[in-house]
């Protein structure tokens, strides 16, 4: 089995990090290329790095907190808002990146995942959904999620589990599956709308939006089956370690990278 990997999520707006819930009410939670510098000592696998209001606010994603990001880490960066086109990529990946997260862009224009899969390999290409239920009375066996743009700001009509289906057959490389419902709230990620995404899709899926506790990321892991977590809240404001993450799940039996500190 693949060492599951804990991965801190820098949502960022105007430089700096920011964690809300339900994507609203946002907090400060420091700078970016500081954050990413601790949790890279920490022992993280991965960083995500997402400039939430670049596509509503029709910009592209801070390339100069990039290049300082990814000069302050060891450990793979995904990159991701306003992504628009084939060449804003390579920029991104020349700036440091070594992956590209792409949403809002690829709703209206899907074959720019192929595009960017050809040019750059479908490792580079991690293609983002912002998921929300339909109808949160309905019962488990009948669940359904829509996808969201702009930051989780517009509703598109499109099936979520569809989306991740046709997202990996033009080429993505990776599925970055946050939850609207739970994104915030520190109630638990949605295992439901997890197991059902990754057992319609062959590539890795990262579970995103919801982590309160140690047993929360457990459950993405197991219950949902998701090969990645990516956690904010927890992390930014010194709830857990990553440490006690790794400690956490390897004696629940699931593998981890270990820490070399």
């Amino acid at each position: 089995m693949l060492a599951k990997r804990i991965i801190p999520c820098l949502d960022v707006r105007d430089g700096r990090v920011v964690k809300g819930t339900r994507f609203i009410n946002l907090k400060d939670a420091g700078d970016p290329v500081e954050r990413a510098e601790f949790y890279n000592r920490e022992g993280a696998d991965e960083i995500v790095f997402l400039d939430i209001t670049a596509s509503f606010e029709k910009r592209r994603a801070i390339v100069e907190v990039v290049e300082k990001t990814a000069d302050a880490v060891f450990i793979p960066l995904t990159v991701g808002g306003g992504i628009d086109t084939v060449e804003f990529m390579q920029e991104l990946l020349q700036s440091g990146a070594d992956k590209v997260s792409l949403n809002t862009a690829i709703l209206k224009n899907p074959g720019l995942i192929q595009a960017g899969a050809e040019r750059f390999g479908n490792q580079c290409i991690v293609v983002a959904i912002d998921a929300r239920r339909v109808n949160q009375s309905a019962p488990a066996d009948n669940l359904q999620w829509e996808v969201y743009s702009h930051g989780g700001r517009y509703p598109t009509g499109r099936d979520a589990i569809e989306w991740a289906i046709e997202a990996e057959r033009l080429g993505a490389g990776e599925i970055l599956l946050t939850s609207m419902d739970a994104d915030g709230t520190l109630d638990g990620y949605d295992t439901a709308l997890l197991a059902a995404i990754t057992g319609a899709v062959g590539i890795p899926v990262i579970a995103s939006g919801g982590a309160g506790t140690l047993e929360h990321l457990y459950q993405a892991l197991t219950v949902g089956k998701a090969h990645a977590v990516l956690a904010a809240s927890i992390l930014h404001y010194g709830t857990y370690s990553i440490k006690d993450i790794k400690n956490y799940l390897a004696a629940k039996g699931l593998p981890v990278r270990p820490i070399n500190n």
